[in-house]
């Protein structure tokens, strides 16, 4: 039986609290309680190291790809209260955008689905919850909900944006006007909430 398993010492200096591949499959992204994000490239069982990000100055609880129509894009959340956004360019990653709107440790963090645009999900141990969002005018907006959790938000999550059944509807071709816009968060306080964005009032509520 073909063992394929692929093991690697990572060479982070500390626990590592979350790993994920890109869109591909081919690119690994992991992060630590060392404060730092290591990129390797990985295929046909093997892994090749390509960059190490020190941006934080606290440990990295998760990191997030963004879809590749926008290019190759990382996020990180950290202990220090900061969302970084990274992208490859020709020298290698570089910071495009801090968020650092929170009080607190930023928990976790998600990409919405590419229909939805840019858009990063943020949860805080600050209790709030924040949209990252890059406009068509070239600029970052952050929309802010303050009461999520009173007592933090650990986790969250985007619901698929195609409704189930969807396809199978009439009129199924022009499927912008009707995407799912939700979300899941979930607290310290033991509870979940599942948000939905309001037409009316331009917003996420519960």
């Amino acid at each position: 039986m073909t063992n394929n398993t692929l093991q690697f010492d990572t060479q982070h200096e500390d626990m590592i609290h979350d790993a994920q591949l890109d869109y591909y499959g081919k690119r690994l992204a992991t992060c630590s309680s060392d404060g730092s994000i290591r990129i390797f490239e990985v295929s046909n069982q093997q892994q090749k190291f390509v960059e190490a990000l020190k941006g934080h100055t606290g440990p990295v609880w998760q990191v997030s790809w963004a879809h590749p129509k926008f290019g190759s894009v990382l996020a990180s959340c950290s202990y220090d209260g900061t969302v970084l956004i990274w992208k490859e360019t020709g020298s290698g990653f570089a910071v495009i955008h801090k968020h650092d709107k929170h009080q607190a440790s930023v928990n976790a963090i998600a990409w919405a689905s590419h229909e939805l645009g840019p858009v990063l999900l943020c949860g805080s141990s600050d209790g709030k919850t924040s949209l990252v969002s890059f406009t068509e005018t070239g600029t970052w907006e952050v929309q802010m909900i303050r009461s999520a959790h009173a007592t933090g938000v650990n986790a969250v999550s985007w619901a698929p944006v195609i409704a189930a059944g969807a396809f199978t509807q009439p009129g199924a071709e022009s499927q912008s006007a009707g995407l799912v816009r939700q979300f899941a968060t979930g607290g310290c306080d033991n509870n979940v909430k599942i948000w939905a964005y309001s037409e009316e009032t331009k917003a996420y509520d519960v």
